[in-house]
């Protein structure tokens, strides 16, 4: 299961949403049928730390706050992506505002896209950087913990739906580059 977590909130520390909007924030109805957030798109970091076996053992993930979108589940930090920003700008500057991710701490190794058309996700795929110690943590509201997770706990969890299904081929492209 998760390892490393973050610290539990006390009760007067308990996340509440944001009650702001930045530049691309809101609902896109798509043609699937379902409503995306993010009017330009969006992005998430998915980052992969290497044992010293040289392949993938753990992976970044964000426990989702109960008021967001399929809220309790599991996923990767990520969000809107703004108008002037590249999804890999936006996984980024979405990983350092929800886990604490220094961006000169991963190097991007890839991407993979979830083209709806009218909305895209984006999942940016990034490794720490050799040497590097990523410290991750609950930076905002909308984590109820950021944990290194072994990859194989990972479909144990309660996935994020979109994120479950993309899990094995994330996997994979991590381990392509073994």
């Amino acid at each position: 299961m998760p390892t490393e977590p973050t610290p539990p909130l006390s009760p007067d520390d308990a996340p509440r949403a944001p009650r702001h909007l930045q530049p691309g924030d809101g609902w896109v109805e798509c043609t699937c049928g379902r409503r995306h957030w993010g009017l330009a798109g969006a992005a998430g970091l998915l980052v992969a730390r290497r044992g010293q076996d040289g392949r993938v053992g753990h992976v970044l993930l964000q426990h989702r706050a109960p008021w967001s979108d399929q809220g309790g589940t599991w996923g990767v930090p990520g969000g809107a992506i703004h108008p002037d920003e590249t999804p890999e700008q936006g996984a980024l500057r979405e990983a350092g505002e929800e886990a604490g991710v220094d961006p000169t701490l991963v190097a991007v190794v890839g991407e993979r896209v979830l083209d709806h058309g009218p909305w895209r996700y984006t999942t940016v795929l990034a490794e720490v950087v050799p040497g590097a110690h990523l410290e991750a943590r609950a930076t905002d509201a909308e984590s109820l913990e950021i944990a290194w997770v072994a990859v194989e706990d990972v479909p144990s969890l309660p996935l994020l739906g979109a994120f479950r299904d993309a899990w094995p081929e994330l996997l994979g492209r991590f381990a392509e580059r073994t």
